[in-house]
């Protein structure tokens, strides 16, 4: 008769994997509520301080860390010394591990969670009986997937054991699970200490999904998500509608919801290859959109829409009329879900905007050999802090449009430059290797809708005067940068011949 040890924290689909494993001849050692669960199923157990000859001790933190498992786990069978030493010892050997760990995520996903609890759900003993099984995967099947269940009963009903290929990949997977189980463990415990740079980074995620391709159709992709989700994300949306996003989805909604954070009164971005095309205000969301779609009507075909308000009818009949990839938002009327679900393929997805604020993490981005890791841009600015270096001073209507400007050009690709009102982006210039192209760019977008109410916004310092003597040609009538080059008198006294308003930030907001 072979043995296997049971000891679950998740007990879904327990009782049938394990009364499958007495149906085919195994006896079945247990613990604590993984037992009493067994019992009270009928099936039949073995205490486990049956087989240690030793109490469970330490309210029950020292119970399987002794030889009678550990030496049943790791013996040999080929190896004659090994199973001479298991009988002398009187250990029998233990042929299966069915284990999963104490939930120590779900406990620290807890609100305000306290050290102590999480502490208490650090498993010792489990990891151990996992990891002792898997080394040992040439003689013992380690199981620590529910999912797992039928193909190992399969296995053992029709061949009387499991195939050496299936444990070797039972036993990846299981040192996987005890890497991510002790790195969501050293994440949290670093954060505790309020360390930033530890020696070791130690970041897991869990896969989502395999997507059918990745940026081009010759590439493959997977899309991993955090083991610890959160809430205002792309991968935490629900999909109402629509068929899978793709790579390049992801990519392009969750640039727009980055963006759309940063607005607060109702408002559209309209997002096309990870930068905004238009941005548009109001007092009501169909106006909003209207703004973001005079913006720019011809880059918005095929966009990324995210909005912060519920979807209504009025601004859905105008989407509708669009061919557009996604649409988020946190809630659709049932009309406007109606009318736009007539689209199979548009992507309808929800967010929980009342999260956009919290749990913002520092975000890593790869490199050839590594990665990067930073703090996001989420720095809380106000414009009554900018300082003024132009002899013209800004009114305060054309401080708010500044400030306005100032949220859209963190979210273009450097070099940036967003000329606005007080109601939408005017023109976008992004992405190009010199400040000036961008200017030219935005200039050009925004065309005849450049008035008495237009301001630039510029994500990095003017690095000589010809941007602000072009966008002083141009009709600008208010500029807000960072400061800081060693040319900003040059760039200062170009505004004050123009009559321009400038103020410097002190900060830039680089996007690559």
């Amino acid at each position: 008769m072979k043995r296997a040890l049971v000891s679950v924290s998740d007990k879904t689909n327990l009782v049938p994997f394990v009364q499958g494993l007495v149906d085919n001849d195994y006896e079945i050692v247990s613990t604590g509520g993984t037992k009493r669960v067994l019992d009270e199923a009928g099936v039949k157990t073995i205490s486990v301080e049956d087989v240690t000859h030793f109490p469970e001790i330490l309210d029950g933190r020292v119970k399987t860390l002794n030889p009678y498992v550990h030496g049943g786990l790791l013996a040999r069978r080929e190896l004659p010394e090994h199973m001479e030493t298991l009988e002398k010892l009187n250990i029998t050997p233990i042929d299966l591990v069915c284990v999963n760990l104490y939930p120590f995520k779900e406990t620290i996903e807890q609100p305000d969670v306290k050290l102590a609890d999480a502490i208490e759900n650090i498993d010792i003993g489990g990891p151990s009986m996992v990891r002792s099984a898997a080394k040992n995967y040439r003689d013992v099947t380690i199981v620590v997937d529910r999912a797992d269940y039928d193909q190992v009963l399969a296995e053992i009903k029709n061949d009387g054991d499991t195939s050496l290929a299936t444990r070797a990949k039972l036993a990846a997977k299981a040192f996987r699970h005890t890497a991510a189980y002790d790195a969501l463990i050293s994440q949290y415990l670093t954060k505790q200490d309020g360390l930033e740079d530890p020696e070791k980074l130690t970041l897991t995620w869990n896969l989502k999904e395999m997507m059918r391709y990745g940026e081009n159709s010759h590439q493959k992709a997977w899309l991993y998500e955090d083991a610890l989700p959160k809430a205002f994300s792309v991968l935490s949306a629900k999909q109402l509608h629509g068929k899978k996003l793709s790579y390049n989805n992801i990519k392009d909604a969750d640039e727009a919801l980055r963006c759309i954070r940063e607005f607060d009164e109702p408002t559209v971005v309209a997002m096309k290859h990870m930068n905004p095309c238009g941005i548009g205000r109001g007092e009501t969301l169909e106006q909003a959109w209207d703004r973001a779609y005079e913006a720019d009507p011809v880059s918005i075909f095929g966009g990324v829409i995210a909005l912060n308000r519920p979807v209504d009818l009025a601004t859905a009949e105008k989407m509708h009329k669009l061919f557009l990839e996604i649409i988020i938002a946190p809630a659709f009327a049932d009309d406007a879900y109606a009318l736009l679900a007539k689209k199979k393929n548009l992507r309808l997805l929800t967010v929980d905007f009342s999260k956009k604020d919290a749990d913002v993490r520092h975000e890593v981005v790869s490199v050839m050999g590594g990665l990067l890791m930073q703090e996001q841009d989420v720095l809380d600015e106000d414009y009554h802090d900018w300082k003024c270096v132009t002899k013209t001073q800004p009114t305060e209507a054309q401080l708010k449009s500044l400030a306005f400007a100032w949220k859209a050009v963190k979210h273009a690709k450097s070099n940036a430059i967003v000329v606005a009102n007080d109601e939408r982006t005017l023109g976008v210039g992004e992405g190009q290797p010199n400040r000036i192209d961008s200017l030219k760019i935005a200039v050009q977008h925004a065309g005849d809708a450049i008035d008495d109410r237009a301001v630039m916004a510029s994500d990095a310092f003017f690095p000589f005067g010809d941007c602000v003597e072009f966008a002083g040609q141009h009709g600008i009538k208010a500029v807000v940068q960072p400061g800081g080059s060693i040319r900003d008198q040059e760039s200062i006294d170009m505004a004050n011949k123009y009559g321009i308003a400038m103020v410097t930030t002190g900060v830039r907001h680089f996007r690559h």
